[in-house]
């Protein structure tokens, strides 16, 4: 069987994608990520083990500016491994930025009504903005078995585990993403070289802040490289696929 050997900080799991003895497949965009009969191998299993359905994971995704949790987030979702969830904000847009791609630009207003009518998991004020995670953004594709990915702030993190909804806490998976030092974390902000003196200091400091909320979270990744921290980033969902508690039986 060709399998590989995944090291995530002292686990070690038989992930294989393509070829593990129970596989799993989230179907890229517009097939809904639904779970498939015809997904599990052609081939024998061991006569134990029936065919199993797994439920979908709520990747919560947390770090300061410039750990690089976006881009992992992204790349984990361009690869059809998980859901992007997309945050509602009334802050404006940044250079480069599209409606509905990196955010839902709304307007203070707007945002009151979707509060009202509850169509949020979890809002939040921060530095001056209100983001928010539509409900439609998640629950919607946990319970058709699809990841979704959450690149959410420390506040809007709490609020998320705090949730009762069994379907939320049965899924969630949260992660702190931080560069190593302080000093790694103020060559990234600086490193973009378009920002004033008082702004990289004012980013800094919430940074810092930000940092120190990394013990409520149950996994941390120290930031090195790109390539290294997307393995590890990637491999932790793919470990997390083989939880026993996320499969069910499917009846014959």
């Amino acid at each position: 069987m060709g399998e590989r050997a995944v090291s995530l900080t002292g686990v070690y799991a038989s992930t294989a994608e393509e070829n593990f003895h129970v596989r799993f497949f989230v179907g890229p965009p517009g097939q809904g990520g639904k779970r498939r009969k015809e997904d599990f191998p052609r081939g024998p299993i061991h006569p134990s083990i029936s065919p199993v359905t797994r439920s979908g994971i709520l990747y919560l995704v947390s770090g300061p500016s410039g750990s690089g949790k976006t881009t992992l987030c992204r790349r984990l979702a361009q690869e059809g491994l998980a859901h992007y969830s997309i945050s509602c904000t009334t802050r404006a847009p940044r250079e480069g930025e599209v409606n509905g791609r990196d955010y839902h630009f709304l307007t203070r207003e707007e945002f009151a009504v979707e509060i009202e009518a509850g169509a949020f998991l979890e809002h939040a004020e921060v530095h001056g903005n209100c983001y928010g995670t539509l409900i439609s953004e998640v629950v919607d594709f946990l319970d058709r078995g699809q990841d979704v990915v959450m690149d959410i702030d420390v506040q809007g993190a709490e609020l998320v585990r705090a949730c009762a909804d069994p379907v939320i806490r049965a899924a969630l998976v949260d992660l702190f993403v931080m560069p190593a030092t302080d000093e790694e974390l103020e060559i990234r902000l600086r490193g973009r070289g378009t920002d004033p003196e008082d702004v990289i200091q004012l980013r800094l400091d919430n940074a810092r802040t930000e940092i120190t909320h990394w013990t409520g979270y149950t996994y941390l990744l120290l930031s090195t490289d790109r390539e290294t921290d997307y393995t590890r980033f990637k491999n932790l969902l793919l470990t997390e696929r083989m939880r026993c508690a996320r499969l069910t039986p499917v009846s014959k």
